[in-house]
């Protein structure tokens, strides 16, 4: 919203204000208490709103202004979701930072709270298993990776390629064949992945197209 817009809604609302001041004089305290009561909601909609934005800019600016894990360790906010996101951003400069172990348990502990959406919890779990992904045997990979790949699942087609990753590993290319076919034929698997899936097909020897 621009600076003018800004200030033709003040404007407005304070014509509405002078307005509901002279009905309250006209029709007594009755008028008062019904006035009262839509302006003082009105009212704090309107205070919880601009709590509410200027937490999430401040949230925000602090976020951007710095990337080390431990100055992101200081930035916190009262919203569960809200420091989710924070977690989720330092996560991934231990990470950088070469700290897997440490990224992959702040992801865990994010993926057991309450009072966040379950995509939330299941993306920190995701996560966490990838970057622990290197110190797993393929065959414990794929088991894990199985409550992330079931039908329906917001990491559906990545969990089925981390599967086929881990089961190219452990030397089972028939089974990566099939799991790979299956990413294939998912009507939710993103073109991208549909494409690094193709590939992988051609890489064992198979045909994408031949479904």
């Amino acid at each position: 919203m621009s600076d003018t817009d800004s200030f033709i809604d003040e404007v407005t609302e304070e014509i509405r204000r002078d307005r509901l001041y002279g009905y309250l004089r006209r029709y007594g305290w009755i008028a008062i208490v019904a006035v009262l009561s839509v302006v003082g909601g009105a009212a704090w909609n309107e205070y919880r709103k601009a709590t509410e934005t200027a937490a999430a800019q401040a949230l925000g600016d602090a976020l951007l202004a710095t990337d080390s894990p431990a100055a992101l360790a200081q930035v916190s906010s009262a919203d569960p979701e809200a420091q989710a996101l924070v977690d989720f951003v330092r996560a991934a400069a231990l990470a950088e930072d070469g700290e897997r172990a440490d990224a992959a348990a702040l992801l865990r502990e994010v993926s057991t709270r309450d009072g966040i959406a379950q995509v939330y919890r299941d993306l920190a779990g995701f996560k966490a298993l990838i970057l622990e992904a290197p110190d797993l045997a393929p065959e414990t990979r794929i088991a894990q990776l199985e409550r992330y790949a079931q039908p329906g699942g917001p990491f559906r087609g990545l969990a089925l390629e981390q599967q086929a990753l881990a089961q190219i590993e452990a030397g089972d290319r028939v089974a990566a064949a099939e799991t790979l076919r299956r990413v294939m034929e998912d009507a939710a698997t993103t073109p991208g992945l549909r494409q690094r899936a193709s590939q992988m097909m051609v890489a064992l020897g198979e045909d994408p197209a031949g479904l």
